[in-house]
């Protein structure tokens, strides 16, 4: 079958990918995007189809290190496909998009639409503009024009799903281009949020995670410094939500109140995300991080005694402009005191358009190397030694689809703690779907991951269960999976904030 039948095969309706690149709002816009193309009649383009689909929209991350190069790399592998099939469309949206605009149609002058961070609704408009037009459509919008959680979605998960409670950043950190790509924080009502949950959660709905670029300053727009607690509070007031989580906060706006909230609110799970970047105040200062060392892990005690099983993670950023072999020691000894469940280490590298890029003081590749190398040596050593005292432990479970890679060689199914950690279990003899909830007792730990290998100890058929089964029975015949051009990063299963994204929390 050629490439134009495969993708009209799927009853001559247009078909679409979507691949998306960086943090967890990329992914979260991407559902929307899956959406709003459905929405206007599209359907997805079987899996594997790569670019064999009337559709092909990038969603971009600005962020990662050699981000222009991935995708223009991608958009040239795409052009002789293009030119063989006549109607097919390549669009290109995200902090990619928001920040180069015309430079892409320049370099790939058969991409037929760029839109930005702020405009995502308008794409099923931009491309029947292009298509009627036959011109390339930039439309980049320099402000918010749509919540992006009042859009059509496509989410990828029956049991668990992202619920947006801002967008945007107030914060000026040198080395994040983020608040000039999204722009200044904007928080919903906390009514329009509620409600969304709800509906959610009426759709079977068991796990929801709360997402901001900084997801504990909400409130700021709407002049009410509490206003992230209250939320979840509200969220443990909302009957058949089992679980809440948020990502990612940042120190700065960390207040009491959220601790007492997440410690007083039985269905806010017991894991925390907070960035570090670094243990140095000078290389903070540099960062224009605007909490110290002594800050952060005050943070992390209060935490740790009012939540004793709370598994906490963090982003840090190794070999920053300036920074010296004391500054990376200072790293070191929070990571020793502050014991992370998981870190995710990240080489600094020069992002374009940010402060830090032309900073002087840059650190060899050689020495950040290194550096690197010790701090992830250390990271897994306290890893495997938090992991293993879960050993012994009585945890229940959710069941997670597609997250255990060896479950059908091992004969295991895979699901999360409470916490968060991702746990192998024995398969059971009666039915298990992916959103019920199992109870096991931890017998073994390794550096990522627990087992339990004895039997499951209970089962619990949910809801969010039958929400699953509904679903795939439903789409039985039909093909699967936004296209995504990452490992996958919670989306929406509940994972960890898995690449935190761009480290700029």
């Amino acid at each position: 079958m050629s490439s134009i039948d495969r993708s009209q095969s799927v009853g001559g309706t247009r078909t679409y990918e979507v691949r998306t690149y960086g943090c967890q709002m990329n992914v979260h816009d991407s559902e929307r995007l899956a959406g709003l193309l459905e929405d206007a009649g599209y359907v997805r383009a079987p899996e594997g189809a790569d670019g064999d689909a009337d559709v092909v929209v990038f969603n971009t991350c600005a962020v990662r290190e050699n981000a222009d190069n991935k995708l223009y790399g991608n958009l040239g592998h795409l052009a002789p496909k293009k030119a063989s099939r006549p109607g097919m469309q390549i669009a290109v949206g995200g902090c990619l998009a928001q920040k180069d605009r015309d430079t892409i149609v320049k370099r790939a002058p058969w991409v037929d639409v760029v839109f930005g961070t702020h405009n995502i609704g308008k794409l099923p408009v931009l491309l029947e503009r292009a298509r009627v037009q036959e011109e390339a459509q930039v439309e980049i919008a320099e402000s918010l024009e749509a919540f992006p959680s009042t859009l059509p979605t496509r989410r990828e998960s029956a049991y668990a799903a992202w619920v947006s409670i801002s967008v945007g950043c107030n914060n000026t950190c040198t080395f994040c281009i983020v608040p000039a790509l999204r722009g200044k924080e904007k928080d919903r009502r906390p009514g329009d949020i509620l409600a969304e949950i709800e509906a959610l959660v009426a759709e079977g709905v068991s796990e929801i995670t709360l997402l901001g670029q900084n997801v504990n300053a909400y409130g700021s727009d709407i002049g009410d410094r509490e206003a992230f607690s209250k939320l979840l509070r509200a969220c443990g007031r909302i009957e058949g939500l089992e679980r809440v989580r948020f990502t990612s906060p940042h120190p700065r706006d960390f207040t009491d109140d959220v601790i007492a909230a997440m410690a007083e609110t039985p269905n806010v799970m017991p894991q925390l995300h907070m960035p570090l970047q670094s243990g140095s105040d000078t290389v903070l200062k540099a960062m224009r991080r605007s909490y110290r060392q002594e800050r952060y892990l005050g943070i992390i005690e209060k935490v740790r005694a009012a939540i004793p099983h709370a598994a906490i993670s963090t982003d840090i950023i190794v070999g920053f402009p300036g920074e010296t072999e004391e500054d990376f020691e200072q790293t070191l000894h929070v990571v020793r005191e502050a014991r992370f469940a998981q870190a995710f280490t990240f080489q600094y590298s020069k992002r374009p358009g940010t402060p830090a890029a032309e900073m002087d003081g840059q650190i060899p590749k050689k020495v950040v190397q290194e550096r690197y190398e010790r701090l992830v040596a250390l990271q897994e050593e306290i890893s495997w030694e938090e992991n293993k005292k879960q050993v012994g432990r009585t945890l229940e479970l959710m069941v997670a689809e597609g997250e255990g890679r060896k479950d059908d060689t091992t004969h295991r199914l895979s699901g999360r703690a409470p916490d968060n950690r991702l746990v192998h279990f024995t398969k059971p003899e009666q039915e298990v779907r992916p959103g019920d909830v199992v109870t096991v007792e931890i017998t073994y730990a390794a550096p990522h991951h627990l087992l339990a290998e004895g039997a499951v100890l209970d089962v619990r058929r949910t809801r969010a269960g039958d929400a699953w089964e509904k679903r795939n029975a439903e789409k039985a015949p039909q093909p699967a999976g936004v296209m995504l051009g990452l490992p996958k990063i919670g989306v929406p299963e509940p994972l960890p904030v898995a690449a935190s994204g761009c480290g700029c929390d």
